[in-house]
């Protein structure tokens, strides 16, 4: 069912999945013990009822039927786990080394994702 949406649906669906994991994975400060699949999906299903502009153009019909659900956990899945393999910048890493040494810390990082949320609040503790 998934494959027969439009691409810009498609796209818009990638982009929440991944914008809304990146907020769940902020709050618990990247920590991979803290992490609940359960408060994670409780996340996207706030944000797709509230702030989805993509879940309003779907048929009642479609967002009932088990094969869409089916569809979108799987894409969940693909989309998370491309994330958490996509390696951090050179860039980020150097820029992330400099402020750590700057800053006395010592913060670990395995992908792209966790790398931006590390370098962000590096950049507010340089700042306060």
């Amino acid at each position: 069912m998934f494959k027969e949406l439009s691409p810009n649906i498609k796209s818009s669906i990638t982009r929440s999945i991944s914008q809304t994991y990146e907020q769940y994975m902020e709050r618990i400060d990247w920590d991979e013990e803290a992490y609940d699949i359960e408060d994670y999906l409780m996340l996207w299903k706030e944000y797709i009822n509230e702030r989805a502009l993509w879940y309003e153009t779907l048929s009642a019909e479609q967002k009932e039927d088990p094969q869409f659900h089916e569809d979108m956990a799987v894409r969940i899945n693909e989309v998370i786990l491309k994330m958490l393999t996509d390696p951090p910048s050179e860039e980020q890493i150097a820029t992330i080394e400099v402020l750590q040494e700057e800053l006395g810390t010592h913060y670990d990082y395995t992908c792209k994702a966790e790398a931006t949320y590390v370098e962000n609040k590096l950049m507010r503790m340089k700042n306060k």
